[in-house]
């Protein structure tokens, strides 16, 4: 067994909400500089980045799992991830045809970008990403499950865009892997209160950053498994064949 730090939620400057020096191989290398051994690059409704991302991620030695910001007709965010870029272009194709199609204002929600591993500008994806799609939660996990994938029920302890703030609580048998909690409410012992609302639901403490400074300094899990895969992961989660997955750990960082 190996034991590895990892952070399942991070945004690059594809989300409109995050910073423009959210890049791919900006996000890599800070993690491979502060001990991060394994992230997610979780876009809202998109993944156009996740390539750089794996690319820069074998540059620098540090996994990434392909994953999205999943968000509902419910308007609450899942996070999905893959192990590999395949499963997520098939899961992004369902995601297009179940989009709005609105256009994104710019001005209004922030601009939406696309680079590769060297930071050089791609294009600017013109959709609105950060809106809910035509496809229910339990739509959602029901089929990134049957993609071999898994979904975290994003920031639970949030008021907006949880599922918790939106439907009340998780049915044991939804199918989630596990359920999120931000920051804050890590802090604020949350975790034991939402235990009954998420149905037991193993807990992940990601940073779920928009810029540098909240990735390195936000919260992380300990994950010991054999190989960094879904699978494990999952039995990480299950707390089976002495696997785990430790929430609320943080990367050594000094200002």
């Amino acid at each position: 067994m190996r034991t590895f730090l990892t952070d399942f939620h991070v945004h690059s400057l594809l989300s409109p909400c995050a910073e423009v020096e959210m890049t791919p191989h900006h996000i890599v290398l800070r993690a491979a500089e502060f001990g991060i051994d394994a992230i997610a690059i979780t876009d809202h409704n998109a993944s156009a980045n996740v390539v750089a991302a794996l690319q820069a991620g074998e540059r620098y030695g540090v996994k990434v799992f392909p994953g999205m910001e999943v968000e509902c007709l419910e308007e609450a965010h899942i996070v999905v991830l893959f192990d590999k870029m395949k499963q997520l272009m098939v899961w992004q194709a369902l995601v297009d045809s179940r989009m709005n199609g609105l256009p994104n204002d710019a001005n209004r929600f922030g601009a939406q970008f696309v680079v590769d591993e060297d930071d050089n500008f791609l294009r600017e994806d013109e959709r609105l990403l950060h809106a809910p799609l035509a496809m229910t939660a339990e739509e959602v996990v029901r089929e990134v499950n049957a993609l071999g994938g898994i979904a975290i029920a994003a920031h639970i302890d949030r008021p907006s865009y949880s599922i918790i703030g939106q439907l009340g609580f998780i049915e044991p048998d939804f199918g989630f892997a596990a359920a999120e909690i931000s920051t804050a409410g890590w802090k604020r012992n949350l975790q034991r209160k939402l235990q009954r609302l998420t149905g037991f639901l193993p807990y992940l403490t990601n940073s779920d950053a928009h810029n540098i400074l909240d990735f390195v300094q936000g919260p992380k899990n300990l994950l010991t498994v054999e190989e960094l895969t879904i699978a494990e992961l999952k039995l990480a989660l299950q707390n089976s064949g002495g696997r785990s997955c430790l929430p609320g750990q943080f990367a050594k960082f000094e200002d």
